[in-house]
């Protein structure tokens, strides 16, 4: 196989994020997500009052599926939404929403805290070069 680092960070991110998420708490006091709800409640959560329209754009989802997966999350009691100016909806995270994540941020938390030990300054360069990535990623249209 060729030497291409980029293609092997984008293999990387993506491995990392599926073993991170199998060691996801489950049980009493978590909600399960499916990958779509994930992706829209990471929008919601960065972005709360976001349009169904800017969370479509920013996750890349057909407006279609950002609508049942907001029914979905909204069953869940994981967003609300609420009328805005004319016709607008903002969409909002819960109180259930914001706990279950803070309940996720602790378990990661520990778990790479665990494997990484406290090398903290590597994480913090490691972080800034995936935000920049993802945020030229999202604003890619």
């Amino acid at each position: 196989m060729e030497d291409d680092p980029l293609a092997d960070l984008a293999d990387l991110i993506m491995n990392v994020g599926r073993l991170v998420r199998a060691r996801a708490p489950e049980g009493p006091g978590t909600v399960s997500l499916t990958e779509t709800e994930r992706q829209v409640m990471r929008v919601v959560d960065l972005h709360p009052g976001a349009a169904p329209s800017a969370i479509a754009s920013r996750t890349r989802l057909q407006r279609t599926n950002v609508s049942a997966t907001l029914r979905s999350l909204e069953d869940k009691g994981m967003i609300s939404r609420r009328s805005t100016t004319g016709r607008g909806i903002a969409v909002h995270p819960t109180r259930l929403a914001q706990s279950n994540l803070q309940l996720l941020r602790r378990a990661w938390s520990r778990e790479l805290g665990g494997i990484l030990g406290d090398d903290l300054d590597a994480v913090r360069d490691c972080n800034a070069l995936l935000a920049r990535l993802e945020q030229r990623l999202t604003d890619e249209n």
